[in-house]
This record gives structure tokens, sequence and C-alpha cells, in this order.
């Protein structure tokens, strides 16, 4: 550790730390990242360097995972026997050689906020450490120790040496050395007002607790923002999202990843939003899935309407019920009302679209495009084997299928021609 600066040891091992899967129970996700990944957060913000993060059996799958998230401040120390919190943190001694504090998280507890952690390192550099402690109304003793400490170096390891696991299973557990530290020396008590912040996950119940706590934390950013949300206990908000004001965000609406919605947008019942970006004064008709997707303004989308990866609708666009898009640009204007897939696919300013249309991208082998010009009218029905080009303004009869180029200001007919056969008596 440097002078003046904390360092941060994140506890990523322990009992418990399998809910029952097959996954480290750090690595469980609330508010679309692991949970350790929260702990990690916090302390960067809160100033620390480096962070130290000590994990078990797991520690590659943790390792890889952070990693993969940019974790170039971390040093990784790994505990092989899984012996208590206070052996785990023994584990780090040869990582915190230095003189100083030290600020001491559970991996499994994400919601802590940076504020808290820097109230704690105030609060222990004016005594021998500090705890942060919170209420809970379920206890006759109601202010319980919440798990985060700031803990002088190199004095917690003194007192760690003297903790007897005879009692504990074998366990070193790290409370037993700060209460022994604090029948001798002065350690401070940061409440923390939110006692949201100190919960732990070691259940699928506690998880879903912890994942409820983050939706509602997105919501009421979003409040604050200016943004209306009708039914906020309904709504799943990821911490990544943006949502513009005067926004109106109705029940059972789900915003995920890095999900942006500009100012004045709508999005109704239902509906689903991953990774995708809509500009202003957006409308997402109820039961719509966006995925990867890019949006213009005044768009208009659904209901029932699926956005795959890189669909894309330019300014005043209309996807209606059933319209499925997936790699394809909608220029301004066109309307793809109903029950049509557009894969692999450019679509002109002005084109319109009719009901079951289906571009068909790929022959088995390999996908090819489908191009429609400005102003074209594909007829209802109409099947487009690409590669191929409708031109500008051109038209195609219903129930045809397209397999050649139609120059512009052209019909194509693509259909068989139509015989009346008379029904034999019976």
């Amino acid at each position: 550790m440097t002078s003046g600066t904390a360092a941060a040891v994140v506890l990523a091992a322990g009992h418990g730390k399998r809910l029952r899967s097959e996954q480290p129970k750090v690595l469980h996700r609330v508010g679309g990242k692991p949970l350790v990944s929260w702990v990690v957060r916090a302390a960067r913000e809160a100033g620390c360097a480096p962070i130290c993060v000590v994990a078990g059996s797991d520690a590659d799958e943790i390792r890889l995972v952070l990693e993969s998230e940019g974790a170039g401040d971390i040093v990784w120390v790994e505990q092989p026997e899984q012996r208590g919190t206070g052996h785990a943190l023994s584990m780090a001694r040869e990582f915190l050689r230095s003189e100083g504090l030290a600020l001491v998280l559970s991996g499994d507890a994400p919601l802590v906020r940076p504020e808290t952690l820097r109230a704690l390192l105030d609060a222990a550099g004016a005594g021998w450490g500090s705890v942060a402690v919170a209420d809970d109304d379920t206890l006759v003793l109601r202010t319980v120790n919440a798990g985060h400490y700031a803990l002088p170096v190199p004095e917690i390891f003194d007192w760690l040496e003297k903790v007897d696991a005879g009692s504990a299973g074998g366990e070193f557990h790290l409370t037993d050395a700060v209460s022994a530290a604090a029948r001798e020396q002065p350690v401070a008590a940061v409440r923390v007002e939110d006692a949201s912040e100190v919960l732990g996950v070691n259940s699928r119940a506690e998880l879903a607790a912890v994942q409820r706590v983050f939706y509602r934390r997105g919501v009421d950013a979003l409040l604050a923002a200016g943004v209306t949300v009708l039914d906020p206990e309904s709504v799943w908000i990821d911490a990544g999202v943006t949502v513009g004001a005067d926004s109106i965000l109705h029940p059972n609406v789900t915003l995920l990843g890095a999900a942006s919605l500009g100012s004045g947008c709508t999005v109704h019942a239902g509906a689903w939003i991953r990774d995708s970006v809509l500009a202003d004064g957006v409308e997402v008709l109820p039961y719509s899935v966006l995925d990867g997707a890019r949006v213009a303004a005044d768009c208009t989308i659904g209901p029932f309407a699926r956005l795959r990866p890189e669909a894309v609708l330019e300014d005043g666009a209309k996807v209606g019920n059933f319209v499925e898009v997936k790699k394809a640009t909608l220029g301004p204007g066109v309307k793809a009302s109903h029950l049509a897939y557009l894969g692999d696919a450019s679509v002109g300013a002005g084109a319109n679209i009719g009901a079951g249309v289906i571009t068909c991208n790929y022959d088995g082998k390999k996908k090819s495009r489908t191009v429609i010009g400005e102003g074209a009218f594909v007829g209802s029905d109409c099947i487009l084997v690409a590669p191929v080009e409708v031109g500008a303004g051109a038209y195609t009869g219903a129930g045809s299928v397209i397999t050649k180029d139609v120059p512009e200001e052209s019909l194509a007919v693509g259909r068989a021609r139509q015989k009346n056969i008379k029904r034999r008596p019976r």
C-alpha cells in the first residue's frame, strides 16, 4: 500500500459459496453483473488501490470473469482451505506488507455503496479501526455487524493469531479478532442508514431479495431524473440502463444491459429491451422484444414485434405486430406493419412491406442480402429469395416468389396463373 491510500481485500471464498449450483456463489448475477463485480467496483470508487481478491477452489473461474471486465488493478490470492473469514484475510498478509488501512469486504454483499466505504475509512483513521453496522428490526438486539471493516495493517494479523479456532470447527473468524481488539482498542461503529446495503447472499431467496433492491434503486434513480414509472415494483432495470426525461415506462417493463432510451419515449406493458439504443420519441407497444437494436427518433415498434441484433430503424419507421427484424436496416418512414420477417436486408426510405413478407436469406450454406429500394411496395405474402433487389418505386404482386431483380418503377408478379377447375359431380 502507498501512504494515504487504503487497500481493499475482497473475500470471495468461504463456506456456502454455492447456491446449489455449479457456479461459484459470487459469480451469480444481480443487476446484470456478478456479485463480486459490484463489490470490486465499490472499492474502486471509494478510492482503494490496489485491490486483493481472496478466492478458494473456484479462483480460476472468478479470475476469468473479473478479468473479462477489466481487472488490471487486482491482486489474486488463493485460499486452498476454507477455514473462515479470518483465515481468508490472513492469506492476504503477503499482499498487505505495508502499514496503513485495509478495507475488508465480503464478495457476496454487492449492495454496499462507495460512500459507506469512504465513511468507514474516515472513521478508522480516528481510531484503531471501524466496523459497519446496521439496524435489523427482526432481532431483539437491533444493531448488527454488517461485515465490512476498515482495519489497521499489520496489527490486525496480530489479533488474528490470537483467535482460538478450537470452538469454531477449525475456522478462524474475523469477527472474533475484531471483537477481541475492541475490548482493548477504540473501534468505531459506522452506522449504515440503509440496511439493504449490507445484505449478503447465502441462498436463492437472498439472491432474489438483493436483485429486487438493485432494480428498485434503478427505478428510484429514473424517477428522480424525470422519468414516469407507472408501477415501480414491476419494472426491472439493470444498473447500466439510461432513460431520458419525460419518458413513460408502463408496468412489467424490463430494461437490461446497456439499454439506452432517449427523451419522451413510451414503453408499454411487457416490453423486454436489452443492449438497444432508442432515440427520442420512440414508442414500444406491448410485449415487444428488442435485443441489440438501434432505433432512431419517432419510430413505433409492436405490439409483439421482435428486433434482433443489428436491427436498425431510421427516423419514423414502423414495425408492427409479429414482425421480426434481424441484421436489417429499415430506412426513414418504412412501414412493415404485419407478420413479416426481414433478415439480412436493406429497405429504402418510404417503402411499404406487406403482411406475410419473408426475405429468404439462407440457402443452406450461406446468407445473402435483400435490397428494397426507396418507395417500393412489396405485396402481401411475398417471398424474396436472396440475393435479390427490388428497385426504387417498384411493386411486387401479392403472393409472388421473387427470385430475380425487379427494375425501378416496375411491377413483378411471380406466381402461377390461376386456374379454376369445375368439381366433378359426387
